[in-house]
C-alpha cells in the first residue's frame, strides 16, 4: 500500500536522526551540487521561514532558492491568528494556501506556525463586545480556530507549533489566555489540536530555551499534560543567537539533552545570528518600542566587514557542529528566513538597522557562513 505523503513526512521527521553515521560519511564525499538539505539529509530536516512579502509577490527567484536549499518550511506570519482569522469566523486563507501549496509542490515538510500565541492575535478574540470574554467563550474560540485550521491543512501540514511563547523564565507569561482561562489553557490547546488531527506532531515553541528555569518549567507543564492523557511531542528552541553574547553552545547543548531526556523531540525552530551591537546596551525600553536611529547600533550600513563575516561563519559552524552531534535528538533545524534583506532582525529592536543574520546576502548569494555550514560535513 502506498504511503500518503503526509505519513511519509511525519515518519521522516521523527526518524531521521536514527540514520547510521556511515551513511552521512558516504554522502559527504558526493558532489555538492544540490542544496543544504541534501548535505544534512542523514541528520535532520533543514528548513527556512517564508515571509508574507515573498508569498504576496510570488517571488520566484527566492522561492526557487528555498526549494533548492531546504526540505522544510515554516510560514513566518501567514498562519498566525491575525492572518488566518482577522475577524470573528471570517477566515482569510489565500497566503496560507499559497504557502502550503508551495510545500506540497516541492514535497517539503510543512510546519504550521502558530495556533495559540499572545501576540498577533486580534483583540476581538479576548472580548465579548466591550467586556472581556468569559472563560467558556474563549475556550470555544480557541477550539474552533484550532479545529478549523488543522482540518483545512491536515493532509499537508505534519507539524504544528500549537502554543508559542507562553512562558517567561520560570513562570507563565501574563497573557490574556492565562488571565481568562488559567494555566490549563496550555493543555487545552494541545488537546484540541490532538482531537483535530491525532497523527500530527505537536510542539511547544519558545525563545531562551537554554535558560534552566524555562527548561524546567516547560518540562513540568509537558509532564502535567502527560498525566492528563495529553501528549506534547516536541519543543521548538528558537535559537536567535548573537555573535558574542550567546547563548553559549554548552547551554544550548544542555537544553537539547534535557528536553530529549524528558521524551521530547527537539526542533531548532527559528535560527539566526545577530551581528549588530545590542541595542539594549544603549537605551532601555520595553519590547515593541522603536528607538531613535544611532550610528553605534547600526555600524554596517553599507556592507558586512570581512572580519565580521568570518566571525559569523565560525558561529554558525560551532552551532551546526553541536546540532550534528545531537542529531539523534534533533528532528529539524530551521532558519528564520533565507536572505539578509528579509530578516526581522533588520528592524528589531530598532527600525532601519541593516543586519546580516542569515546564510544568503541581499543579492541572494551564499555567504561565508553558508560554506562554513556546508563544508562541515566534508571535514
Amino acid at each position: 500500500m502506498r504511503q500518503t505523503r503526509r505519513k511519509f513526512l511525519v515518519q521522516s521527521a521523527l526518524g531521521i536522526g536514527a540514520m547510521p553515521f556511515l551513511a552521512a560519511k558516504i554522502r559527504a564525499s558526493a558532489v555538492i551540487s544540490s542544496g543544504l538539505a541534501e548535505v544534512f539529509k542523514d541528520d535532520f530536516h533543514l528548513g527556512t521561514a517564508i515571509s508574507d512579502a515573498t508569498l504576496k509577490s510570488d517571488d520566484s527567484t527566492l522561492l526557487n532558492l528555498i526549494a533548492r536549499e531546504f526540505n522544510t518550511i515554516t510560514a513566518e506570519n501567514a498562519m498566525k491568528w491575525e492572518g488566518l482569522q482577522p475577524s470573528v469566523n471570517q477566515f482569510s486563507w489565500k497566503l496560507a494556501d499559497d504557502f502550503v501549496n508551495f510545500g506540497r509542490k516541492n514535497n517539503m515538510l510543512t510546519v504550521g506556525h502558530t495556533l495559540v500565541w499572545h501576540s498577533q492575535t486580534p483583540d476581538y478574540v479576548f472580548k465579548n463586545k466591550a467586556s472581556p470574554a468569559s472563560r467558556e467563550i474563549l475556550l470555544k474560540r480557541m477550539q474552533h480556530h484550532i479545529g478549523t485550521v488543522i482540518d483545512r491543512y491536515k493532509d499537508s501540514v505534519a507539524v504544528w507549533d500549537v502554543v508559542n511563547e507562553a512562558i517567561e523564565q520560570g513562570k507563565w507569561r501574563r497573557s490574556e489566555w492565562l488571565k481568562i482561562i488559567g494555566e490549563e489553557y496550555f493543555g487545552k490547546a494541545f488537546a484540541f489540536a490532538r482531537d483535530a488531527d491525532p497523527t500530527a506532531h505537536l510542539i511547544y515553541n519558545d525563545y531562551n530555551m537554554h535558560n534552566p528555569d524555562k527548561q524546567n518549567f516547560v518540562i513540568s507543564q509537558v509532564n502535567k499534560c502527560k498525566k492528563m492523557g495529553i501528549t506534547v511531542d516536541g519543543v521548538g528552541m528558537e535559537c536567535h543567537a548573537t555573535l558574542d553574547e550567546g547563548p553559549p553552545v554548552n547551554e544550548i547543548e544542555t537544553a537539547i539533552v534535557n528536553f530529549a531526556r524528558a521524551g521530547l523531540k527537539v526542533h531548532i525552530s527559528e535560527l539566526d545570528v545577530d551581528v549588530l551591537p545590542s541595542a539594549w546596551d544603549y537605551q532601555g525600553a520595553e519590547i515593541d518600542v522603536n528607538y531613535d536611529y544611532s550610528e553605534k547600533i547600526n555600524p554596517f550600513k553599507n556592507a558586512l566587514p570581512r572580519i565580521v563575516s568570518a566571525k559569523l561563519a565560525e558561529r554558525y559552524r560551532e552551532l551546526f557542529e553541536l546540532f550534528v552531534k545531537h542529531r539523534d535528538k534533533i528532528t529539524r533545524v530551521s532558519f528564520w528566513g533565507t536572505t539578509d534583506d528579509e530578516s526581522w532582525k533588520n528592524d528589531w529592536p530598532v527600525e532601519g538597522r541593516t543586519n546580516y543574520p542569515l546564510l544568503f546576502d541581499r543579492s541572494r548569494s551564499p555567504k561565508d557562513a553558508y560554506f562554513a555550514v556546508r563544508n562541515l560535513k566534508s571535514q
